[in-house]
């Protein structure tokens, strides 16, 4: 997956289109992104939340619907094997600018 857990992305297509927000979690090539996609649930009362009531909470977004955000831009992201010290590392990059993003 080019995206994961704590990168900022930008939704490119759907409701919430041109919004910016950071991954929260990766399920199976979805993403969960803060603010983006909130759908409400219906929740029983319980410990956590005695009165219950109506909870606002992000859904899953497809992978392709948003674009990994790189110094303020957005951009494609691709694969590149790095040698270094201890061998050879596949990292990702960003394909605007070929910085080595982790």
């Amino acid at each position: 997956m080019k995206i994961k857990k704590g990168d900022t992305v930008k939704v490119i297509t759907g409701k919430d289109k041109g919004k910016e927000g950071k991954v929260i979690a990766v399920k199976d090539g979805k993403l969960f992104v803060e603010g983006i996609n909130m759908v409400s649930k219906h929740s029983k009362a319980n410990q956590q939340n005695p009165k219950g009531g109506i909870v606002h909470q992000e859904a899953p977004i497809d992978a392709s619907n948003v674009m990994y955000v790189h110094k303020g831009t957005p951009t494609r992201v691709g694969f590149k094997v790095v040698e270094d010290k201890k061998g050879t590392k596949k990292v990702r990059f960003a394909k605007s600018t070929g910085d080595v993003i982790d």
